[in-house]
């Protein structure tokens, strides 16, 4: 096992000059045989999270200056499912850094924004139910074999008005 890796979090809004490298690791991880999908179109819609109080959201994990990790915190990433609001999207681990608590800060550094933001739930699609229901997360519907869609709840959500 390797040790783990001390990583800053930072909303991308507050180190632009990284979303050109961020852009490129969302990218490759999940775009690259999309059709009609660029590394351009994900630098500008990683413009998108320009301030680090509110949705669209992306969190950059930092080790030594350099893109570890990312995650976002998207409006909603299924429109066969517009009412699961806020979705984490885009969760990707540089390959160098994979195994040492990179994702794991990413998602909880997430959540806490989520929470803190007032959402009572954080959806998400995944081939990977194992590393998410170690933090917490539970099975929502599972969209096909081997794809769930599942969901993580506020510990403490908002009492009902």
């Amino acid at each position: 096992m390797n040790p783990l890796l001390p990583v800053t979090l930072h909303p991308l809004c507050e180190v632009p000059a990284l979303r050109r490298e961020v852009a490129a690791l969302i990218h490759e991880e999940f775009w690259l045989t999309v059709p009609g999908a660029s590394e351009d179109g994900m630098f500008e819609r990683l413009g998108q999270a320009a301030h680090p109080g509110r949705v669209p959201l992306c969190l950059v994990a930092l080790h030594e200056g350099q893109p570890a990790g990312v995650v976002n915190l998207v409006d909603n990433d299924d429109d066969d499912h517009p009412e699961w609001r806020p979705w984490l999207a885009g969760m990707v681990v540089a390959e160098p850094f994979r195994g040492r608590g990179v994702g794991s800060a990413l998602v909880r550094g997430l959540l806490a924004q989520a929470w803190a933001l007032g959402f009572e739930r954080v959806y998400f699609g995944t081939d990977g139910p194992g590393f998410y229901t170690r933090l917490g997360a539970v099975h929502h519907l599972q969209q096909r074999p081997g794809f769930w869609f599942m969901r993580f709840e506020n510990p403490q959500p908002r009492p009902a008005a």
